[in-house]
């Protein structure tokens, strides 16, 4: 089988499936049935933290709650909270005066902050505290006058948000393709940072190859790759050679649920796919699979892996195998101007987070 990597569009109208015997009988399959589930998988302790925040502001204050850009990369979780009052938009000129509006998990530019106050805005900030500490950095570097060469994908959130921080020590390294382009003004003050959502093998290759231009080019004092990005991407390592088929559950527009599509097939998995639903899985992807992979992005709730599990099931995958890399524990506080309001009002729900299992509506 050719390794294939694709975005599948959700279908307008539901396609005819097939049955299983008719999969079985144009490439029948050699040896038993299963399916290898990742874990940890799906929800990060930051991603709940900002949709919770969302939930507990529409709870509070009540209907419309703005949100600037999607507060987590998932067409399924915006799409519920719009059927619950927020409204998504691009930019806070979007917002009425005087509104209340959620800076999403991938973070702000403090130009985004400077013209909520502007407009008189009320804001929550649902930056992940692991975003955050990658803006301190920069922030930190750029007082003490680094060059900082910020690995990451140009136009993403995250990226705009940690580079509008300090615009003029910054440069952007998409990969390693880019890194013979990079000049600094003194190669003895380089530090590198990165976004948090990438693939750990390929910025360590990015980092290796600067190293290899830029001996003294310093570390991030800690990792800047998520944990939650980290220990997807380790599960899906274990998983991937032993698996014909891996599908990944996540948006396109989700930087880690991508990357998972990629780790999956530079370890050995013969195919690899990503969806947002299970109505979009292929059955032809069935064709001569014996084991399938499982996991989902961290921004995907776990309702949405159960249906594609409740779909493999009808065609015959009902070994269904947990794959254990991790156990996630991380916990953090709501947004400290929710927080601060919920106290007042009584409300103990102050803490959350964890390895990404929380049911979604």
């Amino acid at each position: 089988m050719t390794s294939t990597a694709v975005s599948v569009p959700m279908p307008a109208i539901p396609r005819k499936r097939r049955s299983p015997e008719e999969i079985a009988a144009a490439a029948p399959v050699s040896g038993a049935k299963r399916v290898l589930l990742a874990a940890p998988r799906g929800y990060c302790a930051g991603v709940d933290r900002a949709v919770i925040a969302v939930e507990k502001a529409l709870e509070h204050y009540g209907p419309p709650v703005y949100v600037r850009k999607q507060i987590v990369h998932n067409v399924h979780v915006v799409s519920s909270l719009e059927a619950k009052g927020a409204i998504f938009v691009e930019e806070n000129d979007e917002v009425p005066e005087g509104a209340l509006v959620i800076f999403s998990a991938h973070g702000v530019s403090p130009a985004v902050v400077q013209s909520a106050e502007d407009r008189g805005l009320r804001t929550i900030d649902a930056t992940c505290p692991l975003v955050t500490k990658v803006h301190r950095e920069a922030v930190r570097f750029a007082r003490d006058d680094f060059d900082i060469l910020l690995i990451g994908h140009e136009g993403h959130e995250e990226v705009e948000g940690t580079s509008g921080e300090a615009p003029e020590h910054i440069q952007i390294i998409n990969g390693p393709h880019e890194v013979d382009q990079v000049t600094v003004r003194d190669p003895e003050k380089v530090i590198w940072l990165s976004q948090t959502t990438l693939s750990v093998d390929e910025t360590m290759e990015t980092v290796r190859l600067l190293k290899e231009r830029f001996p003294t080019l310093q570390d991030p004092p800690s990792d800047d790759i998520c944990y939650a990005t980290t220990n997807r991407q380790v599960a899906i390592k274990k998983i991937a050679p032993q698996a014909d088929l891996v599908i990944v559950v996540g948006s396109a527009n989700s930087s880690n649920s991508v990357r998972l599509v990629e780790v999956a097939l530079e370890y050995g998995a013969k195919a690899s796919y990503r969806v947002d639903f299970a109505n979009q899985v292929d059955e032809s992807w069935f064709e001569g699979v014996a084991t399938v992979g499982v996991t989902s992005g961290a921004s995907v709730p776990e309702v949405l892996v159960k249906d594609v599990l409740a779909l493999l099931t009808e065609y015959g995958y009902n070994d269904v195998q947990e794959v254990v890399t991790a156990e996630e524990d991380l916990l953090f506080s709501l947004p400290k101007e929710l927080r601060t309001t919920l106290k007042k009002a009584g409300d103990p729900s102050r803490v959350l987070g964890g390895r990404g299992s929380r049911p979604s509506n």
